[in-house]
């Protein structure tokens, strides 16, 4: 069985700079940030790379991904690094 490949990237959700994780290039779940973090210059930057993301794409993905039995929250499925998974604090 292949491993699913995590990233996670600074990205816009409703106008808010989030950390956002990704499975194959599918958001899958966010990460809330203090303002001050929001407003560095190198986290601005690598947001603008990406889209603004709303509710509603986050919604649609995540689903689908349940669905397919592939959301790495919810499932037990072999990743290519557990690091990149979302961390308690």
């Amino acid at each position: 069985m292949k491993a699913y490949k995590l990233s996670q990237y600074y990205q816009f959700l409703e106008g808010s700079v989030v950390r956002m994780y990704f499975i194959q290039g599918v958001p899958y779940t966010f990460d809330e940030l203090p303002q001050i973090i929001q407003d560095h210059p190198q986290i601005q930057c690598e947001a603008l790379k990406g889209r603004d993301w709303d509710m509603d794409d986050m919604y649609r993905w995540s689903s689908y991904l349940m669905e397919e039995e592939l959301h790495p929250l919810m499932f037990d499925i072999k990743v290519n690094d557990t690091a990149l998974l979302p961390q308690d604090d």
